[in-house]
């Protein structure tokens, strides 16, 4: 049984990690143009590759704070209705946000590489 919630758990990371980076990717292209300004007013390769990590990790803490906030609202509202005695374990909460965190730090690694290697020429010149 902890095989199988391990493999649904880790095809649901997974499943998430393509869609923050999708959804990074789009960020990215639609501003284009902005990170052409900014690396043609000095902003460096790193900086860049910063903010939009940052983005990617806020996003994933963001939905990681949601889907903790969820399962507890559910997991007390079954158990009230059922009667059941539950308690909610802090260390699976702490260990769902580092999971979140990591899911935000691989998947948006490339989105955020992509958008520090933009030439600013190249980049203001789109439309």
């Amino acid at each position: 049984m902890a095989l199988l919630l391990v493999a649904i758990a880790s095809v649901s990371l997974l499943v998430g990690g393509i869609s923050i980076m999708n959804v990074m990717i789009v960020s990215v292209t639609e501003r284009t143009r902005e990170i052409g300004i900014r690396r043609a007013l000095g902003g460096r390769m790193r900086d860049i590759r910063l903010q939009f990590l940052c983005e990617a990790l806020v996003l994933c803490l963001l939905g990681g704070a949601i889907g903790v906030a969820g399962g507890i609202t559910l997991s007390m509202t079954v158990a009230r209705m059922a009667g059941w005695i539950t308690s909610i374990d802090g260390e699976a909460i702490g260990l769902a946000l580092v999971f979140s965190i990591a899911t935000g730090l691989i998947f948006g690694f490339y989105p955020a590489h992509k958008a520090s290697r933009l030439s600013p020429i190249e980049a203001l010149k789109t439309e």
